[in-house]
């Protein structure tokens, strides 16, 4: 294929973190829309971008985008993008997804088959067969509308890309990888400087850190759709991009990465996913609770996801549970803190505003990130 353009829809609020790292890949962006980037590049675009991007929840091939206000113009509108280019006589292809944001068109089940049936009229006379057997590579099919324009797209990516494969335990309330990267990304903290978490659950705020760290790409150790796409994509791409992402491991720096949880068969599971990662060397975790955190270091960080009260019964203990974390913080030299929770006593408890709140959604929970920024380390002197 010539000039690729490719869509990564992330998490809302964090769109900026995404549209980095794309550039920092090498790669066009064409256009950044709340929870979406759009970009382009050659031919290896789309195997980078699955196995380097670490926010982007998958990768989407743009088909064509249309207007559509009734049924007939969606229908029309999809028939005449050129199926076959993407898909072969004996390809699978359905609408794994159809959404719909402030558009005339918003059941998601009629927009499916209205375009399943316009993809099926197009390749009907593109191959001259009345009948698809589709018992080939499969070619799942995404589309949304929004403001009655509709996006179409082919997801190269299959399951979610914070499926990383390394979390095959997890505790009561888990982040998701891709989001706990991107709340990373958010901070400056760097490889050099401490980082704690003492909520880890099943670690998954301490393993991307530690990937971050050893710049192991997210997805080097699962599998993706488009790898079998040979009629779009050279499986020499897929080979150059693994090749790519191992040559740039560095496994052996030094980290001083830690994770902490009060449950002591959480831990173990954190342990268990943080060897499947390969960065098990680089995390210290321990059971241990809130009321024990403690560092002799200077200028850390503080990274977590603590506990909600989502349930009833647990809201009691918030005040109690922020105002030791407060405590605890406070007592460390020249720290800062970031936290995603819900909790809207947070700053009540911590004993201080935070310098920054961003507002972002955990699924479908609204959810406020808490940046208590400390004062820099000096600079090093450079020898010369």
């Amino acid at each position: 294929m010539s000039k690729i353009e490719l869509i990564a829809p992330c998490h809302f609020g964090l769109e900026a973190v995404l549209k980095r790292e794309i550039l920092d890949l090498g790669y066009e962006i064409v256009q950044v829309e709340d929870g979406r980037i759009t970009f382009c590049g050659e031919e290896d675009i789309l195997c980078r971008a699955n196995i380097f991007l670490r926010t982007a929840e998958r990768i989407l091939l743009k088909v064509g985008k249309i207007k559509a206000i009734t049924f007939d113009e969606l229908f029309e509108g999809v028939k005449a993008l050129p199926w076959e280019k993407y898909i072969p006589a004996d390809g699978k292809f359905w609408v794994t997804k159809a959404s719909s944001v402030k558009s005339r068109l918003f059941s998601p089940s009629d927009i499916q088959s209205i375009v399943k049936k316009a993809m099926v009229e197009r390749l009907k006379k593109a191959y001259r067969i009345e009948w698809f057997p589709e018992t080939g590579v499969e070619y799942p099919v995404r589309i949304s509308l929004m403001k009655d324009e509709a996006t179409v797209c082919l997801d190269t990516t299959g399951l979610s890309l914070h499926k990383r494969g390394y979390r095959t335990m997890v505790g009561k309330a888990p982040i998701k990888e891709t989001l706990a990267a991107a709340l990373i990304l958010l901070t400056p903290w760097k490889q050099d400087r401490i980082l704690v978490d003492p909520f880890c659950g099943s670690g998954t705020f301490p393993i991307e850190a530690a990937m971050i760290a050893a710049h192991m790409a997210p997805g080097m150790n699962r599998t993706f759709t488009a790898e079998k796409w040979t009629n779009l994509i050279r499986r020499k791409c897929w080979y150059q991009a693994i090749e790519e992402a191992n040559d740039l491991i560095d496994d052996q720096i030094s980290a001083d990465i830690q994770g902490y949880d009060i449950d002591g068969d959480i831990i173990a599971a954190a342990r268990k996913n943080a060897y499947t990662a390969g960065v098990d060397h680089l995390i210290h975790f321990q059971q241990r609770p809130v009321g024990a955190l403690s560092h002799s270091g200077r200028y850390g960080f503080i990274i977590s996801n603590p506990p909600y009260g989502e349930r009833l019964e647990e809201k009691k203990d918030l005040p109690g549970l922020y105002g030791t974390l407060g405590e605890r913080f406070r007592a460390l030299q020249d720290w800062s803190m970031y936290l995603i929770t819900s909790y809207e006593d947070t700053e009540k408890y911590i004993g201080r505003k935070a310098d920054k709140n961003r507002k972002l959604y955990n699924g479908m929970l609204k959810t406020y990130y808490y940046q208590f920024a400390g004062p820099k380390p000096p600079k090093r002197n450079r020898q010369f």
